[in-house]
């Protein structure tokens, strides 16, 4: 667990955290030791007066997570049914 003091610090290694791997809004949140509403706080307000180009590959990949999240879901109760079977 990731645990950090300053806001913009803070901020800024959700970031890079979320670009790394891209990694979901819980996933960074849970290495982080955060909330989702927080991290997703900080990276759609706060992020944008610290970084900006580093806001914009976040908004773009957060964009695509919103997009493909049917087809995750989907995937994760198939996973979930096969498990039972």
């Amino acid at each position: 667990m990731v645990i950090i003091m300053d806001i913009e610090d803070r901020v800024i290694k959700m970031a890079n955290l979320l670009l790394e791997d891209n990694r979901t809004v819980r996933e960074v949140a849970k290495l982080c030791g955060y909330s989702k509403s927080t991290v997703h706080h900080d990276l759609t307000t706060k992020l944008s007066k610290y970084d900006n180009s580093l806001y914009e590959k976040v908004r773009n990949l957060l964009e695509y997570n919103k997009k493909i999240r049917h087809i995750r879901g989907g995937e994760a109760t198939r996973l979930k049914y096969l498990k039972i079977q």
